[in-house]
């Protein structure tokens, strides 16, 4: 499973993909509205340092809007994956954007419905958000289960991209259902490596080995 980090701050993304475990980014307006810049010169900024995929919002909400936006973004660089959210305009404006080659991330998806509407116009990516269901008692991830069996019974090249994750545990769940990326914010992902018993264990490995290091030890 593919891991994303859901940043728009190019120095957290600087931090963790040295580590070789980031595959690529998602951003959205309100992640970018907390950095400072020029919003595509940022974006241009992150697609060099991670090169890989990197989605990148529309704000319209007309259909000739997102396709038009769409294409701007599209054009800051080749890793650029144009976000739009589901809809009729969003879902229109996927079938045009896919049209011209751009690849499109449907965002803000939360059944299995809108999932399979997004694939069909072709949607490169397929992003549900499970930890806003979870949120009103609803099971998110139920929802990630039904949406990868309908991929594969009909063979959609569109990629499941988990959004909304809260923890580990919606990571785990996700790769064991076989969602093809998670993207977490970085704390998420710095969460991934915590655990207290490796703690603990290095500990009394380090410790045991300063025992032999003391002279007569």
């Amino acid at each position: 499973m593919k891991l994303f980090v859901d940043t728009a701050n190019l120095a957290e993304i600087e931090a963790l993909v040295p580590l070789g475990i980031i595959d690529g980014v998602t951003t959205n307006p309100s992640l970018l509205a907390k950095v400072a810049g020029d919003p595509r010169v940022v974006l241009k900024q992150i697609c060099e340092v991670v090169q890989g995929p990197v989605s990148a919002e529309v704000v319209a909400t007309d259909s000739e809007g997102m396709v038009r936006e769409g294409l701007e973004l599209a054009a800051i660089d080749p890793h650029i994956v144009v976000k739009v959210p589901f809809g009729q305009p969003g879902v229109r404006a996927c079938r045009s954007l896919t049209d011209t080659g751009a690849r499109v991330n449907v965002t803000l998806v939360f059944s299995p419905a809108q999932a399979l509407l997004a694939a069909k116009v072709g949607a490169s990516y397929v992003s549900p958000f499970v930890g806003r269901l979870d949120d009103i008692a609803v099971s998110g991830m139920d929802m990630i289960s039904q949406v990868v069996e309908i991929f594969q019974n009909f063979a959609f090249s569109t990629e499941v991209l988990v959004a909304s994750i809260r923890g580990p545990l919606h990571v785990v769940e996700a790769a064991r259902i076989g969602a093809d990326i998670c993207t977490c914010p970085p704390k998420s992902i710095e969460s991934l490596f915590n655990h207290p018993l490796t703690d603990i264990g290095l500990e009394q490995f380090m410790s045991d080995w300063a025992k032999t290091q003391k002279p007569g030890g």
